[in-house]
């Protein structure tokens, strides 16, 4: 019975991260770089809240290297050259910033045990505000220390003003459109857990 609990869980993460895949391809890009998505990170924020943070972090690390794949043959193109610029990028750009979306799973417990509709907004709205925080200052990180370092000719700003600028630019209007569908998170965590356990 386990296997087949695990199995279940295998194929909705492997469905989650095929969606969140999807979702991350219809996008606006910005005049200077970076992208705004539709909901693409609430599938994997749906998996964390859902099963906790081992399912949300492998999920996640998994959306990570998607990530990664679909950009990777653009780094040469943004300018990335040796394996130390390299390894930052793909470490903070994509690892650590896309598998910190696992980080909801620690959230499950608390959404679990309310039973009120508005609490639970609350909180997957908390979790989902959480996980973009820390997604950003991954960004701001390596934007101080990587991009930075390769285009300061052309920017006028310091290091990390110009990261915590460029990087809000995106940041901030993805953060809004994932807090706007925690109703929607709590909606299908609600009806999903009305049907069989698994």
């Amino acid at each position: 019975m386990n296997n087949q609990r695990n199995i279940r869980i295998l194929v909705e993460c492997a469905v989650m991260v095929g969606l969140a895949a999807v979702l991350s391809e219809f996008k606006f890009s910005l005049p200077f770089g970076g992208s705004v998505t539709i909901f693409s990170m609430v599938p994997i924020i749906i998996i964390g809240l859902r099963h906790g943070p081992v399912w949300g972090f492998s999920t996640a690390f998994v959306y990570s290297m998607l990530q990664f794949m679909f950009d990777a043959s653009k780094l040469s193109g943004w300018g990335i050259a040796g394996a130390k610029a390299f390894i930052l990028c793909t470490l903070f750009d994509y690892i650590i910033a896309f598998t910190i979306l696992g980080a909801t799973g620690f959230f499950k417990s608390a959404i679990d045990r309310t039973r009120q509709r508005g609490e639970k907004i609350i909180i997957a709205s908390a979790a989902a505000l959480l996980v973009c925080v820390l997604r950003y200052i991954s960004h701001v990180f390596v934007g101080a220390v990587l991009w930075y370092e390769l285009f300061k000719d052309s920017i006028a700003e310091g290091a990390w003003v110009y990261s915590i600028i460029y990087n809000l630019q995106y940041m901030l209007p993805e953060t809004i459109i994932t807090l706007a569908a925690a109703p929607a998170v709590v909606t299908v965590l609600s009806v999903v857990n009305k049907q069989k356990k698994f």
